[in-house]
């Protein structure tokens, strides 16, 4: 008992010692060390867990190695402003996972998806209408395609009744691969493998060939090395213009499967930064308001070093066609007399490739147009960079 009463006053005395120490030394007092501390020592304030809660947003990313967790990580680290925006970044499990959980699960308040995967979900009979209950924020980067494979597979066609792994049925990596293998007209057989194990069981000999799609530089695909592999050409075929855009992949994006001083052709679809279509009058509406006004603002961070290198493709003012635009984005961008790309622009493009004075008829213009978007994409949107420095 004498034990146990004499160990209590010494813990008492570390305590006070410790406090007495704080007073002295500004390096034990949390609240000198940063706002986020304070907060964290004020857990018993009233108003402090109402500010948390009401100017909390959470981000569904993506999975772990993929591009759209390092786009939450960013967002999370230039936007997280202690108790006035909070922005949770949450890995998820792929495309169609998010469009999933921004409909129905609690608390989420935008995910990254793909362009193409509402087209699907509506074509394929799963979702009726299923654009009406979304807006997008932006349109962030291209996402290329990658399809890794034997160098004796020299095209798509050769893949005609090979085994080929399109990742996991939640993501969005298998609906692009369903697409554009239906476009084709080619047949293999789908393996749906979970993207990691699926690397492996290609150098096993198990799988012909293995399909991603992520932004350059793409984790998995920069990590995978094996001479016996290459990247598959995906030409930028006719029945693929209408919802994808033409890409280059090179020697420096992945020199471990491309060789050097060769380009391999591909195709990209667009990420979009998307919310559920709350109504403006709600409380869910006020915290995306909140959280385009400081993203927007701060959009210029992004574009530099050490964030992910696809942010510099991302326009704040690039329309996706048949999307509805969140309307306090519309509204940042119209008080800020940020306006999409400018016609003059892709008149320049077009002189480019039309350099025999032939006019393009109108199919040819829209898939010049496509090529435009990627064009622009390349000069790594100088002017977007720069409006919103002069307009701050």
């Amino acid at each position: 008992m004498q034990r146990i009463f004499g160990m209590a006053i010494i813990a008492m005395m570390m305590v006070c010692g410790f406090a007495a120490r704080a007073a002295d030394d500004k390096e034990f007092d949390p609240a000198k060390v940063s706002e986020s501390l304070k907060a964290i020592f004020q857990f018993g304030s009233v108003e402090t867990k109402k500010a948390l809660n009401a100017n909390t947003v959470t981000v569904m990313s993506g999975t772990i190695g993929g591009t759209y967790v390092q786009f939450g990580a960013d967002l999370a680290s230039v936007l997280d402003d202690g108790n006035r925006l909070r922005v949770l970044s949450i890995v998820g499990r792929g495309s169609v996972q998010s469009v999933a959980d921004i409909l129905f699960l609690q608390g989420v308040d935008l995910g990254i998806v793909r362009s193409d995967t509402l087209d699907y979900l509506e074509k394929k009979g799963f979702a009726k209408d299923i654009k009406k209950q979304f807006t997008y924020v932006t349109k962030l980067y291209n996402e290329e395609m990658y399809v890794i494979a034997s160098k004796s597979i020299r095209s798509m066609k050769d893949l005609e009744g090979k085994t080929v792994s399109v990742d996991l049925p939640n993501g969005g990596t298998f609906i692009t691969a369903s697409i554009v293998f239906e476009r084709l007209g080619i047949k293999p057989k789908f393996a749906y493998i979970e993207q990691r194990i699926s690397m492996e069981k290609l150098k096993a000999g198990e799988i012909d060939a293995v399909i991603c799609a992520g932004g350059k530089p793409y984790k998995s695909v920069s990590q995978f090395k094996d001479d016996r592999f290459h990247l598959v050409p995906v030409e930028y075929a006719k029945p693929l213009q209408g919802d994808y855009l033409p890409a280059t992949l090179t020697a420096k994006d992945y020199p471990n499967l491309i060789a050097d001083g060769e380009q391999v052709d591909t195709i990209a679809v667009p990420a979009v930064l998307a919310a559920y279509n709350w109504a403006p009058n709600t409380e869910r509406y006020r915290k995306l308001a909140l959280f385009v006004d400081n993203f927007f603002t701060k959009f210029p961070t992004f574009q530099k070093p050490p964030f992910h290198p696809k942010w510099k493709e991302v326009s704040l003012s690039a329309q996706l066609p048949d999307w509805q635009r969140f309307p306090a984005a519309k509204q940042w961008l119209d008080e800020h007399k940020i306006e999409p790309v400018a016609r003059s622009r892709f008149d320049e493009f077009l002189k480019q490739k039309t350099a025999a004075g032939r006019l393009p008829s109108d199919p040819e213009r829209e898939a010049l147009f496509k090529q435009f978007q990627a064009w622009e994409a390349e000069q790594n949107a100088r002017a977007q960079i720069r409006t919103p420095q002069r307009q701050r």
